[in-house]
């Protein structure tokens, strides 16, 4: 099947392009704006996602005017996938782009409580990686940021990432916390990652799990979050996790389940009873939807096309016919028709 993303050099653009008519300009300032992080709201223990790159003028760079942001009772912003020491041609400053995203989040109108990054903070586990991504992320307006580590995070093992972010951490690298009467847990799913394999759990943290959620009411707010996905949304390429069966049937009694990943750099939510399933961008770079290329990996695509790709949708995922339906999760805008305000 021929590669729906590769690109013919059939625009006569203007702009100084590579060989391969990717205006780079461009696309950084494209992928700076796509590859955006989730604001998360939670409101009477419902949590909504809403992407951020449609709630910020691009023009100005504040809150796009006219738009109505719900009353919550706390919010959060999720980023994924830095990949800090990447420089293929798919992004050749993730930095930037990361910075992009920082400065999005620091122009909400009220700071989020805390900042989730799930996962592949860097490209090779390298200590200078680590470095300027807690560099960057220093400028972050919250009052704290929570971790879980990608597979590229672990290439040694995970030495140097729990050395980083393992304080309080149990295992290799999972811990919950409460925040404003929701439970969060940070699940690690990568250790023993086979490239291109599946995300995995393991006997000694699904017990771990079992016990942190023992003394809680079936009433409480529960969000998990971990890299690889924790369903199975295209096995093939290794998205989805080997035991995530047994993790969820865990979460079954809860009345509220919200389970957070990154890994496929690509926007895809699926519902399945009382657990919302939600896949967030990557600031570094997209890659190919599921199975519409060979294989999975950083998709170099022309600007133009960048921005459909990245971050303005949520994808829906219809399980009966196998079809990706795409949704929005649009903010209230100012009544157009009457041209009330």
């Amino acid at each position: 099947m021929k590669n729906p993303f590769h690109h013919h050099h059939d625009d006569h653009s203007t702009h100084e392009t590579s060989a391969d008519g990717i205006d780079r300009r461009g696309f950084l300032e494209c992928m700076a704006w796509a590859g955006t992080g989730v604001l998360w709201m939670m409101t009477g223990g419902v949590l909504k996602s809403y992407g951020m790159s449609q709630m910020i003028d691009k023009t100005t760079g504040g809150i796009k005017k006219g738009l109505l942001i719900p009353k919550s009772d706390f919010s959060f912003v999720q980023i994924s996938d830095s990949h800090i020491g990447f420089n293929k041609a798919a992004n050749p400053d993730v930095l930037g782009t990361l910075n992009a995203a920082i400065a999005k989040i620091n122009n909400m109108p009220t700071a989020p409580s805390f900042v989730l990054h799930t996962g592949d903070l860097t490209h090779l586990a390298q200590a200078d990686e680590f470095d300027i991504l807690e560099q960057a992320l220093k400028s972050v307006k919250t009052e704290k940021i929570f971790y879980v580590p990608g597979e590229h995070d672990v290439t040694d093992n995970g030495k140097l990432y729990l050395e980083r972010y393992g304080k309080g951490t149990l295992g290799d690298g999972w811990y919950s916390f409460d925040s404003h009467g929701t439970h969060f847990i940070g699940l690690v799913n990568v250790t023993n990652h086979v490239d291109g394999g599946l995300g995995y759990i393991g006997a000694a943290q699904l017990k771990w799990l079992e016990n942190d959620l023992k003394p809680l009411s079936n009433s409480t707010p529960i969000v998990v979050f971990a890299h690889i996905p924790l369903w199975a949304i295209y096995p093939q390429w290794g998205w989805g996790t080997d035991d995530s069966a047994q993790a969820l049937a865990l979460l079954k009694r809860f009345g509220s389940v919200s389970v957070l990943n990154g890994h496929i750099h690509q926007t895809i939510q699926k519902v399945e009873g009382n657990i919302t399933f939600h896949t967030a961008n990557s600031t570094a770079f997209p890659q190919p939807a599921p199975g519409a290329a060979p294989s999975p990996g950083p998709m170099k695509v022309p600007a133009e096309k960048l921005r459909g790709l990245l971050g303005l949708t949520s994808v829906n995922y219809m399980e009966h016919n196998h079809t990706l339906a795409i949704t929005d999760t649009p903010l209230m805008e100012a009544d157009k028709t009457t041209g009330q305000q």
